[in-house]
């Protein structure tokens, strides 16, 4: 009988554990010293960091090569710079850009949430830059549909590229109308704009005219007219005016601010700048080389005095040259350094194309030669008075001095040198004998397999109404 009590006591005990242990539960194990809901400015400068820094490495890592700025050296076969591109070329981008893309998404709802309006229109942004970029890079990509795991949407549906630009450009207009100045951004100080909300509109609207740009061959995008609008219109849709409001991350090299190089050797290492693109600052006498360049040496180690770069693509039967070429300074990726993300000198550059094409009431002349100016300068160098005395460097009336210019602006600016010379054919890129895929560069990446395997239905459906997963299939813009 002893024994029977002693069970039923037991029992007793344990249920009234059981039921205070759950009736209590949520309330014993919160931690005190953890926010129980997190808020859109926490998320913001992470995203901006992260995004930036990887975009920076993939300017060197992939953009360099492909459009002829650099190339590794010694190379004795293949390389992106021979337009060799692997299966797996496009892994890193995709999955960064998912991965943070899910993160904008959740700066969007608790904004929502909040009914704070700068950071809905901020966090529009953010989502329509990295995903102007995805696109870009892959062409259809999973975009409603993605990000979407806590739904139980685990095989996202690919959206066609049409409807990423028109989603992501109504997303900019958006965002340009909810800015409100009197509303101070109170989360924490951005690293962008330093909670400047009148610096964040004018990134949106100098985004929506990079993305407008982008898709101006489709005339069912009417991207002219809306371009014009914004142009003709600042107070409305302001956009970068000097080089202090463009969209670049100032890097102190004090942590969290930290380089994206963990070693800043590593940029330099068995690397070597492009032949092409030496040749033509050579010839603008660009006060850009030293700042970007080391001189060419003799095969002896002595200076030469001289910027002397290789080709991209050379053919490895090629004999080797009797000097070692220049290469790019390591200052460039050693803190204080900057992530580029958009320019004013862009701003410059599409209204000087705009002007050159009568598309607004413009000089084209005037736009070319701030947006050189401002190109020049970013890097902290001084124009010179003569700069457009040369007939290297002085406005003809063409597309392509507009764009062999905007090349140079854009230097270290993710993958925007490659969509730019997609969209337009500038600049002219020599053509070597080491040259693979018949002398094609390149205009795409190819899907993650990861993608085609997990996500094979559709993934097919992308891949027939792209017309192909392979790197030269063009993409809607491009057509």
């Amino acid at each position: 009988m002893i024994f029977k009590k002693y069970i039923v006591i037991a029992v007793i005990t344990l249920c009234t554990l059981n039921f205070s242990c759950t009736k209590d539960f949520e309330e014993v194990n919160t931690d005190p010293n953890r926010i129980s809901q997190i808020s859109p400015g926490s998320l913001l400068n992470p995203i901006v960091y992260e995004v930036s820094s990887f975009n920076t490495l993939r300017a060197d890592a992939f953009t360099f090569d492909i459009m002829q700025v650099a190339l590794p050296y010694p190379s004795v076969a293949g390389g992106v710079h021979r337009y060799d591109i692997s299966e797996s070329a496009g892994n890193s981008t995709w999955s960064t850009y998912y991965r943070w893309l899910s993160n904008v998404k959740e700066m969007l709802a608790t904004s929502e949430k909040a009914q704070d309006v700068n950071y809905q229109a901020i966090a529009l942004t953010l989502n329509a830059w990295i995903y102007s970029n995805l696109t870009d890079c892959f062409g259809d990509i999973p975009m409603v549909e993605a990000s979407s795991g806590e739904e139980g949407i685990l095989k996202p549906k690919f959206n066609t590229q049409q409807e990423v630009y028109t989603k992501i450009i109504a997303d900019l207009e958006k965002a340009n109308t909810l800015y409100d100045a009197t509303k101070p951004m109170i989360y924490a100080t951005d690293i962008l704009y330093g909670n400047s909300v009148a610096g964040w509109k004018r990134f949106t609207n100098s985004l929506r005219l990079r993305l407008l740009l982008r898709v101006s061959k489709r005339t069912e995008m009417d991207a002219f007219t809306k371009m014009a609008t914004i142009l003709n219109n600042p107070t409305v849709n302001p956009v970068f005016t000097n080089i202090n409001e463009g969209a670049v991350v100032k890097l102190s090299g004090v942590t969290p601010l930290i380089s994206p190089w963990g070693r800043a050797i590593d940029f330099t290492t068995f690397r070597a700048t492009g032949g092409f693109f030496l040749d033509n600052l050579n010839a603008f006498a660009d006060p850009r080389r030293a700042k970007f360049n080391s001189f060419s040496r003799t095969l002896a180690g002595a200076s030469t005095g001289t910027y002397q770069g290789i080709p991209s693509g050379y053919s490895p039967n090629d004999p080797a040259p009797n000097f070692q070429p220049s290469n790019f300074n390591v200052a460039l990726v050693t803190a204080p350094m900057s992530n580029i993300i958009m320019t004013y000198a862009e701003v410059e550059f599409i209204r000087a194309e705009l002007a050159q094409k009568g598309l607004i009431t413009a000089d084209a002349k005037t736009a070319y030669e701030r947006g050189v100016k401002a190109a020049i300068e970013q890097w902290g160098v001084t124009m010179p008075t003569n700069y457009f005395t040369n007939t290297a460097t002085a406005y003809n009336g063409t597309l392509e001095r507009i764009m062999l210019q905007k090349y140079y602006a854009l230097f270290f600016t993710d993958y925007q040198q490659w969509f730019e010379y997609r969209r337009t054919g500038f600049p002219v890129l020599p053509k070597n004998a080491g040259m693979l895929n018949d002398q094609k560069l390149p205009v795409r990446f190819r899907f993650p397999t990861t993608v085609s395997s997990n996500n094979r239905d559709n993934y097919l459906k992308a891949v027939e109404n792209m017309g192909g997963d392979n790197i030269n299939t063009k993409l809607w813009w491009e057509k």
